[in-house]
């Protein structure tokens, strides 16, 4: 056995260097048919080292940076070449291809990058910390009560942009010794000002379900997903109905850990389009689009696990369940949002019509997601987010242009005396 999971391991390796090779010469091609970035262009970076099979943690900001491109120009520094060839693919920001550090350190000698945004906690982003005179910022990839949004990483960065009251709170707890007040901006979520995308089905009568599962976890405290414990059985009962729409939206890393989880990740996508064979009015919609927004203001009702999905729902200010995991290893931080949230167990997912009735008219339900939305986020009126979040790059480059103007100073005055200044003392 061991023969053969090492020979599987050198497999998916070779593989791997054949695909980033690819990636390499499909980038380098890519750019030397563009024009160079113009000198001196920008002043806002986001740094992103991860590959292809992260990019949901990019494309969420892009539409939340675009906006702040039009005040301060945006580039994404990409380290990886399949994260670089996503990134041009899409299109949405300007990309620099990184991958040394003397291709990072060429790139940012041309450029006048003071503000640096991280998504998530890649340890590469430890090669972008050693450039001072510029503020190194945590922007996250999502809201969450989950062990991820209190790593003791958050120290590594001049600031952490964080959603609201709740992230404070949460930070609080856990973390020794950390300035929360001074090193903590409250933004809100941009990316709710930001909902797009075309309903890929004709509204009717039916009541229309978010299922938005996240991955199975790569540890037993992140076994989060529910796809293989509630997820055939609810989607199972809500396509038995004739009176509700599915849109399945799971995590794109979905069984690359277990592959049983993946295997009843392709069960449900089979089901839908089954479902939709018999009956082409269903318009049942598996989702693995790029776009997240239209989902989560489509839906009447969302089904999501402990993740940043919770959260993004939780902001779009609509009813929500949230899958409690079978595994009892896995971590469940009680003091937001979960403790008073309406959980999913396992023996009811079989009867979520009736689950999903209540949350639509418990008004007790519905008070309690007020609240709670208000908490985390703060206000939620359109476009309050995205003022903070552009409140809070315009302070960060003053703060900027502040401590530039004393370095200079300091330098100024550290200059030695000049010769005659020193004969006339003696």
């Amino acid at each position: 056995m061991g023969l053969v999971s090492d020979g599987k391991k050198a497999v998916a390796l070779v593989r791997k260097a054949v695909r980033n090779r690819s990636a390499v010469i499909d980038v380098r091609r890519t750019l030397a048919g563009r024009a160079p970035h113009p000198p001196f262009q920008y002043r806002v970076a986001v740094y992103f080292a991860d590959g292809a099979v992260n990019m949901y943690q990019m494309r969420q900001w892009y539409k939340p940076l675009a906006d702040l491109a039009k005040t301060w120009p945006v580039v994404v520094l990409s380290r990886a070449a399949t994260g670089a060839e996503a990134l041009l693919a899409d299109g949405a920001l300007p990309v620099a291809f990184v991958p040394t550090v003397r291709d990072l350190e060429r790139f940012i000698a041309k450029q006048d990058i003071r503000v640096v945004l991280y998504v998530n906690q890649n340890t590469r982003n430890f090669q972008m910390f050693r450039y001072g005179r510029r503020w190194h910022v945590f922007i996250n990839h999502g809201e969450s009560d989950k062990m991820y949004m209190t790593t003791n990483q958050y120290k590594a960065y001049d600031y952490a942009m964080i959603a609201g009251d709740a992230a404070r709170e949460r930070l609080s707890r856990v973390l020794w010794d950390y300035d929360i007040a001074r090193r903590t901006i409250e933004i809100g979520r941009p990316q709710a000002d930001h909902y797009s995308g075309t309903l890929p089905y004709t509204p009717d009568a039916r009541t229309v379900v978010l299922y938005a599962p996240t991955w199975e976890g790569d540890r037993p405290s992140a076994h989060y997903g529910s796809i293989a414990t509630h997820g055939e059985a609810l989607v199972t009962a809500l396509l038995a109905t004739g009176r509700h729409r599915v849109i399945y939206r799971p995590h794109p890393r979905s069984g690359v850990v277990n592959h049983e989880y993946g295997a009843a990740n392709k069960r449900i996508i089979a089901a839908l389009n089954a479902a939709n064979a018999a009956d082409p009015s269903a318009q049942h919609v598996f989702d693995d689009g790029p776009e997240l927004g239209w989902q989560l203001a489509a839906a009447d009702v969302a089904i999501v696990d402990i993740s940043a999905m919770v959260y993004d729902r939780l902001a779009a200010d609509k009813p929500l369940m949230i899958t409690r995991p079978a595994d009892p290893a896995a971590a469940i931080d009680t003091h937001g949002y979960l403790s008073a949230c309406e959980w999913l167990d396992v023996a009811a997912a079989p009867d979520i019509v009736a689950q999903t009735e209540r949350v639509l008219s418990d008004p007790d339900a519905v008070a309690r997601l007020e609240e709670w939305v208000t908490h985390y986020f703060g206000d939620t009126a359109p476009g309050s987010a995205t003022a903070r979040f552009h409140g809070a790059v315009q302070r960060l480059m003053e703060d900027w242009d502040s401590w530039y103007a004393r370095s200079v100073a300091d330098a100024e005055d550290d200059e030695p005396e000049d010769e005659a200044d020193l004969d006339d003392e003696g």
